[in-house]
């Protein structure tokens, strides 16, 4: 069952070739196509996206768009997809740097089939200078962008994230890159979207603050009341008393069950974050005496800014807040999938279509291309 695409969004009625696979390419492209556009994936008949054999993931990224089978090693495939090219507005593609170029497919065949075609490349390392050509995944792009030379605890450990930020920050651009591109003026173009770069850009806005200081954890960005801790029982929870306002109130509320937190010692940020060794320790402590249900009711109680700490996927799916903002859709016999994360007046309807089963849209694409206009 599929609906319409929004009405009033830009992208709806611009029609997106997507011949990127895995991961940062489809995830840029199916904001896109959560948004309105007309996001055509092309794929290799002989297995399409390596990313099926994941189909939570593959369906998650996949929504919302259609499925043509082309073999753009074969002269009678590449012309069909230039004909499709002739009726798009942006191609998507991940390969490495000249590999269009040596299918015949660059930028400039395709500007030379439709002058106002973007072409949008993700590659890990961008389509020029000294790293183009090596190979690379996200823990490369990581180790490159300054992630590691920011701590983030109390010790100073930095740990690898579980989640594929560097994927993820390169989607985003390339989404936001296109979007701009195919709104506005420019005629064609062609975008050139470097995964560590993406991800080297957000990091450094922490990383280079700490030019020049020998001790990162002397800088301040770690206090030691901005932590993870674990109740009497085991579980975990967030707490995040930034603003003194926020540690005044915990401390004065808290001071009858835990007198060790009745000092001034502490009041203000900058003697929190000098002492955020001992603040951790207190905190630690004090955690440790009662279990997950009083801290949820008492830190509730007092107005404090803390969540609880989600360990498992589960969790997700029964927090009481993301069921009331509608947040996951879950289908029966499916993985649940987590919405177009903003909500538009003019109302979004993001779960329109399932991704495409292998090739499902073939015959209807090649049917639209030999229909009169």
């Amino acid at each position: 069952m599929t609906a319409p695409p929004p009405r009033w969004s830009a992208l709806t009625g611009r029609r997106i070739l997507d011949l990127s696979r895995l991961l940062p390419g489809p995830y840029a492209t199916s904001m896109l196509a959560d948004l309105g556009a007309d996001v055509v994936k092309v794929e290799d008949p002989a297995g399409g996206d390596p990313l099926r054999f994941a189909p939570p993931l593959f369906d998650t990224l996949n929504r919302n768009k259609r499925s043509i089978t082309l073999d753009l090693r074969k002269d009678d495939d590449r012309a069909t997809f230039l004909r499709l090219a002739h009726t798009a507005d942006a191609v998507v593609e991940s390969f490495r740097p000249g590999v269009l170029d040596a299918l015949g497919l660059g930028f400039d065949t395709l500007h030379g089939t439709n002058p106002r075609l973007v072409l949008c490349s993700l590659t890990g390392y961008g389509q020029t200078g000294p790293y183009a050509a090596k190979p690379g995944h996200e823990l490369n792009f990581l180790g490159l962008s300054g992630f590691f030379a920011v701590p983030g605890r109390v010790d100073g450990a930095v740990t690898r994230p579980g989640v594929r930020i560097g994927d993820m920050a390169g989607a985003l651009h390339a989404a936001l890159a296109l979007t701009a591109a195919l709104t506005g003026n420019g005629g064609g173009q062609h975008i050139d979207v470097s995964l560590s770069e993406s991800i080297t850009a957000w990091c450094s806005l922490f990383a280079l603050p700490l030019l020049g200081i020998e001790d990162p954890l002397a800088a301040g960005l770690v206090q030691g009341d901005n932590d993870v801790f674990a109740t009497a029982d085991g579980r975990l929870l967030s707490l995040a008393t930034f603003e003194d306002k926020f540690w005044h109130r915990l401390r004065a509320e808290l001071a009858a069950d835990f007198p060790e937190l009745d000092t001034p010692a502490y009041d203000r940020r900058a003697e929190r974050t000098a002492a955020k060794e001992q603040v951790q320790d207190l905190l630690t402590g004090v955690f440790a005496t009662r279990d997950y249900d009083w801290w949820h009711q008492r830190l509730t109680e007092i107005g404090a800014p803390w969540a609880p700490v989600f360990t498992r996927p589960a969790d997700l799916l029964t927090d009481p807040h993301a069921s009331a903002r509608d947040l996951f859709d879950s289908q029966e016999g499916a993985t649940p999938q987590a919405r177009f994360p903003v909500t538009f007046g003019a109302g979004l309807d993001t779960f329109r279509r399932v991704a495409p089963a292998l090739g499902e849209h073939t015959q209807d694409l090649l049917d639209e291309l030999d229909a009169p206009l």
